[in-house]
């Protein structure tokens, strides 16, 4: 009897292999298609197991140089997967709109973080008493709309060193960026995405929950899995005087 791959078994248990129909797909998808049955292209699971496993390997390369990965995902089944695999790993997130500019105009988007990070500290140290009712008012509609656009974000000093996109077609503002700025990106997509925009992609059904799932599962085990040791920290040497 032949030996079963576990990986191709579990991307067919979770329906990674459902495609779109022939007139979704984008040409540079084609190499992936394996048939179709019911007016859906089925990847090739063979190639996606492979595809998965390279980008997994990337991904063991950036843990292991402490590389940062930003985590996007807008689409209503990524957004809380995205979110917690992005805080387990306590690495970047874009789980709603992407705000354009947020990596090629880095500049002003670290502006707003400084004012979140301010107006949150205020507001933790009880110190916006001193302001008047309609100010702290304000004050708190400006914390909860930053908090909207760029919360995911909080914590990050610089450009990321890498993207992890779930459907690099939707966040095509995102991958574009990427590109400008030589970021890599690897990328969950579906057979309309375009192959050539991404640098690591995993064709598999980006549509659905389980899939979503199990791949940024696999990417957080082997990034955890990856980190090198924490530096212990010397303690302070006792002054002489």
């Amino acid at each position: 009897m032949a030996e079963t791959n576990p990986v191709i078994d579990k991307l067919f248990s979770v329906g990674a292999h459902f495609g779109y129909s022939p007139s979704r797909r984008h040409p540079s998808a084609s190499q992936y298609i394996f048939g179709a049955k019911g007016g859906v292209e089925l990847f090739d699971l063979e190639i996606v197991a492979k595809l998965l496993g390279e980008a997994l390997g990337f991904v063991k390369t950036l843990a292991s140089e402490r590389k940062v990965i930003l985590f996007v995902g807008g689409k209503a089944e990524a957004r809380e997967a995205l979110k917690r695999t992005a805080e387990r790993l306590n690495l970047p997130y874009s789980a709603g709109r992407w705000i354009g500019g947020s990596m090629t105009n880095w500049g002003e988007i670290k502006k707003r973080l400084n004012r979140l990070e301010e107006l949150s500290t205020l507001r933790e140290r009880g110190e916006l008493a001193k302001f008047t009712k309609k100010e702290r008012l304000l004050i708190d509609r400006e914390i909860t709309e930053l908090e909207g656009m760029f919360g995911g974000l909080r914590g990050l000093q610089k450009n990321p060193d890498a993207l992890f996109v779930i459907d690099p077609k939707q966040e095509a503002g995102a991958v574009a960026e990427a590109k400008q700025l030589g970021i890599p990106v690897i990328a969950l997509m579906n057979s309309d995405c375009d192959r050539l925009s991404v640098t690591h992609p995993i064709p598999a059904n980006d549509a659905a929950r389980e899939v979503i799932q199990y791949v940024l599962g696999e990417v957080a085990d082997v990034y955890e899995k990856s980190l090198p040791p924490a530096v212990p920290v010397a303690p302070a040497t006792p002054s002489s005087n």
